[in-house]
């Protein structure tokens, strides 16, 4: 018991002495963080809408409109009866059935009111007419990291105007996102390597400034472990806290920032990270901050408290 109160004491003592530089540490181990758990839980996020958006890509089979002509395959103009009857007869083969979970059908009709319900107050719809619409199937697929194997079937073929993969609208907000992520993940690793410069300075600060009670200690025959934890958890202790406030920042903007604005603001994505994601990445930062101080202490207290 008298131990521990020792080296308590010391604890205290050594706090009180490096004020200043333990509060640095707090910080600047809370900013590293906060961006180390902001990329993860950017990742998470990304994860979370491939898997919702992925799920409901089609193919986009879209057949030769009215007065096409400068497409190879849509050279006699219109697709006519025979080749739209001959690509729903592709998409519903047995070749693609394992691959293939539903095939729709949209008529001219069928395009002509589904532009009415979106773009119907516009000036210039009411120029167009239903024989002006172009008919196409929309394929829903088993497994829409497949989807090649469908456009490949259909690509090419006389009457087809052009086949388009819905990925292709979701890919540029992955990109973008994934190189936030990159981006966060950078000042993340900087702002890690600042924490140990500065957790390491400060240990080596405390342990200069207490030269002579660890010379007396090792003389009395104190073991190495004990002459050096007084000093581990001063460091460990400040990063813990930045880690916690790293943690707290990070619920708080999920609560009101996703949670609440942006859940209500954005409703096409259904699946948001939540508050409990955060508390799922919390064990991480705080083992990420105990680490970097432990990485610290051992630059730092092999040398300097000379045991």
């Amino acid at each position: 018991m008298s131990r521990l109160s020792f080296v308590l004491s010391e604890l205290g003592r050594g706090l009180r002495r490096n004020a200043t530089m333990a509060i640095s540490i707090v910080l600047v181990t809370f900013v590293s963080l906060t961006f180390v758990g902001a990329a993860v839980l950017l990742q998470m996020q990304i994860g979370k809408m491939q898997d919702e958006w992925y799920d409901r890509v089609e193919v986009s089979v879209f057949m030769c409109p009215p007065g096409e002509t400068t497409v190879a395959t849509c050279s006699q103009g219109e697709a006519t009866q025979e080749q739209i009857d001959a690509i729903g007869e592709v998409l519903n083969s047995p070749a693609l059935e394992p691959y293939v979970e539903e095939v729709f059908f949209e008529s001219k009709q069928d395009a002509y009111d589904a532009m009415a319900d979106q773009v119907g107050d516009e000036d210039w719809f009411q120029l167009l007419n239903v024989e002006q619409m172009q008919v196409s199937y929309r394929v829903s697929l088993v497994d829409p990291t497949q989807i090649t194997i469908v456009m490949d079937e259909v690509s090419g073929r006389q009457g087809v105007d052009q086949v388009l993969d819905q990925r292709a609208i979701f890919e540029p907000i992955f990109l973008v996102m994934n190189r936030a992520t990159l981006i966060a993940a950078g000042i993340a690793g900087v702002m890690t390597v600042t924490a140990v410069l500065l957790i390491t300075t400060t240990i080596r600060l405390s342990a200069m400034s207490r030269r002579r009670e660890t010379e007396i200690m090792r003389f009395v025959g104190a073991s190495r472990f004990f002459i050096q934890l007084p000093f581990m958890l001063e460091g460990a202790l400040a990063a813990l806290l930045g880690a916690a406030l790293a943690v707290a920042t990070l619920w708080l903007g999920v609560h009101y920032g996703v949670e609440g604005w942006l859940a209500d603001s954005i409703a096409f994505v259904r699946d948001y990270i939540t508050t409990a994601d955060v508390w799922l990445i919390a064990p991480i930062l705080a083992g990420a901050g105990i680490l970097i101080a432990a990485i610290s202490s051992v630059v730092s207290l092999s040398r300097y408290t000379k045991v």
